[in-house]
């Protein structure tokens, strides 16, 4: 059984508990020992140099893989108390409900479920649109789990009942709503493969949120975009987070984008985590700049002492 929640790894305002998370791959341990909270309503940033393990904590969040040990707790409503969050984890169970909260093992979860369950999604470092599919396509496959609830080969499907139809409209308004919002409308019927890509990397976060999403993680949702491109991705991740409540866990290497937008950064090295605050704190780290330069720690501490008054 996983080790209790740390005071350092959750609280009320805690939508995930990534705690003593390690995963090993034969005799490679690609994250080891890595505790961190991501807050709810709050833009929470993994970072850290190529290879440090953080495209392997998202995979083990998101369902992908199953971690070699630890535990992963994400809340709907208020965060657990650390006793219930042990109650729910002897159990044996996946998901338990404790007070007003619902809590999910991410860990326990079978991939599929972690998605429409726990509500949990995700983009990809790769885009993984379907280009072959329109614009406005791509958001409707995304909604296929509700539109499925009852069955597509339910007799309202089948006979395009009323009730059927105002399951269809709710679908495409929300996907409309999401392509107004990253300035798609009039590409709506337009293959998606056409797109340029700083729209193909907007559209893979609309698809995501078309889900409903309460925790969206965005692997380098930055990568390969222009300051200009980065700039509008800037301003539509704080819209998600203030219009709609949805908390985010990004993987990111451009650190404008993580320093701009970020409430919470948690720094990675060698699957192991050396830092974990604000983007000023983690900014100022001596451990987090030697990482980033490729020097020693007292180096790098010694030009941070000379400049304090």
């Amino acid at each position: 059984m996983a080790a209790p929640l740390t005071a350092r790894s959750w609280d009320k305002d805690s939508i995930l508990a990534v705690d003593h998370l390690s995963m090993r791959f034969g005799g490679l341990i690609a994250v080891n020992d890595v505790s961190f909270r991501a807050g709810r309503g709050e833009v929470t940033a993994v970072i850290g140099p190529n290879g440090a393990g953080k495209t392997t904590v998202f995979n083990c969040i998101t369902g992908f893989y199953k971690p070699s040990s630890g535990r992963l707790a994400l809340f709907h409503g208020a965060a657990a108390a650390p006793r219930d969050v042990d109650a729910v984890t002897a159990s044996g169970l996946a998901w338990g409900r404790q007070g007003e909260s619902t809590l999910y093992l991410l860990e326990r979860l079978p991939d599929h479920k972690v998605a429409s369950w726990a509500r949990v999604a995700r983009t990809f470092q790769n885009i993984r649109l379907f280009s072959g599919m329109t614009v406005l396509e791509n958001l409707l496959v995304a909604q296929h789990m509700s539109l499925a609830s009852s069955g597509l080969l339910s007799p309202a499907a089948l006979l395009n009942l009323p009730s059927w139809k105002v399951k269809q409209k709710a679908a495409v308004d929300l996907a409309l709503y999401w392509l107004h919002k990253i300035g798609l409308a009039a590409r709506a019927d337009d293959s998606a493969g056409d797109l340029p890509y700083g729209d193909q990397r907007r559209l893979e976060v609309a698809r995501a949120m078309c889900t409903r999403p309460v925790l969206l993680c965005l692997d380098e949702p930055a990568a390969g975009l222009n300051p200009r491109e980065s700039a509008a991705l800037n301003e539509l991740l704080l819209s998600i987070r203030r219009d709609h409540a949805t908390s985010i866990l990004l993987i990111e290497h451009d650190m404008s984008v993580v320093m701009e937008i970020s409430d919470h950064v948690v720094v990675l090295e060698y699957g192991c985590k050396i830092a974990d605050g604000t983007p000023e704190e983690v900014r100022n780290d001596p451990r987090v700049i030697a990482s980033y330069l490729g020097v020693d720690e007292e180096e790098a501490q010694a030009p941070l002492a000379e400049a304090r008054p």
